[in-house]
């Protein structure tokens, strides 16, 4: 008879997450069933946890599905796409990964904007076509001593700001109020702080209350000597204003990481040279996507052995 806790599995893990899980639970994929609903119907009232990631989620429906269950643990620090009140109605845990990605995001986010301004990986392109051969690079833009403005003052806001520190950056941040014992300052206007910044960074939270939160009109107070780096959800810039505001050159550039239906990136962007485009890799080092790895079994374990999850998200 087989007394492992009985886990569902929502979408691809890394494959040592996957196994570790496999050998600690009953553990079952979902999206890997040829009828996912029927398997629901079939089976969903025998699981007890839920393991997913922040790319993929967990909406009402599949939480409704299964009503025996106690615990979502989660590879990633985004709740966007989880339905916490759905989970909260019915007190389910929720754990995710914060922390563990913190200085990774904030290097990338630091690197985006460093690429963007110093047009590097533009340089790189000039250089292996063989322009250098035929008239010089253009002149890029400078970042010590710059102004940047980060929208978003959580856990990875405060590291990108103390990373920004070190080029003598005078900084100021947005958020709904301002954040307790930080150095720097609070900016309630979203506009006000797009209009003084030369390099604006995206890094808040996603879903309902920040989609389109950087629209045509911060876009226009940042101003086409000003750039924009977005490291958090494409769903909070306005994609379709961003684009016509780079081929317009209403704004200096940007450095993407995200995008609002990623992996497709828009046409328009493929071709400008003003812009840095990533395929989602923030947090994508062996060591972090390690830490996250081992804080999302940590979770279910912590709960199953205490009842509580070691980083409660709900």
């Amino acid at each position: 008879m087989n007394n492992k806790q009985r886990i569902l599995q929502q979408g691809p893990l890394m494959p040592g997450l996957e196994a570790r899980l496999a050998e600690a639970y009953d553990l079952h994929r979902l999206d890997t069933q040829a009828d996912p609903e029927t398997f629901l119907a079939e089976h969903g009232d025998g699981f007890v946890g839920l393991v997913t990631s922040a790319a993929v989620g967990a909406d009402a429906a599949l939480i409704d599905a299964l009503p025996a269950l106690k615990v979502i643990s989660s590879f990633g620090v985004g709740l966007d796409k989880l339905d916490l009140d759905a989970a909260a109605r019915r007190g389910i845990a929720v754990g995710n990964t914060p922390e563990v990605l913190n200085d990774c995001v904030a290097d990338l986010a630091i690197a985006l904007m460093l690429d963007v301004a110093r047009r590097t990986a533009a340089a790189d392109r000039f250089v292996r076509r063989g322009e250098w051969l035929e008239h010089r690079f253009p002149l890029g833009r400078r970042v010590s001593g710059a102004k940047l403005g980060i929208v978003g003052l959580g856990r990875i806001g405060r590291t990108i700001a103390r990373r920004a520190g070190g080029f003598e950056m005078d900084i100021r941040y947005h958020s709904r109020r301002p954040v307790a014992d930080v150095p720097w300052q609070h900016e309630p206007s979203l506009l006000a702080l797009a209009g003084w910044a030369d390099y604006l960074i995206v890094i808040t939270a996603g879903g309902a209350g920040t989609h389109h939160l950087i629209d045509a009109e911060v876009l226009d107070a940042l101003g086409p000597d000003g750039f924009i780096v977005n490291v958090s959800r494409g769903s909070v810039i306005d994609e379709a204003a961003l684009v016509k505001a780079l081929v317009d050159k209403r704004i200096a550039g940007a450095g993407l990481d995200v995008f609002d239906r990623e992996p497709h990136v828009p046409g328009e962007l493929m071709h400008l040279d003003n812009v840095v485009l990533l395929p989602h890799i923030a947090s994508a080092t062996r060591e972090t996507r390690q830490a996250m790895a081992d804080l999302t079994f940590d979770n279910l374990q912590a709960f199953f052995r205490d009842g509580q999850v070691l980083t409660f998200a709900g």
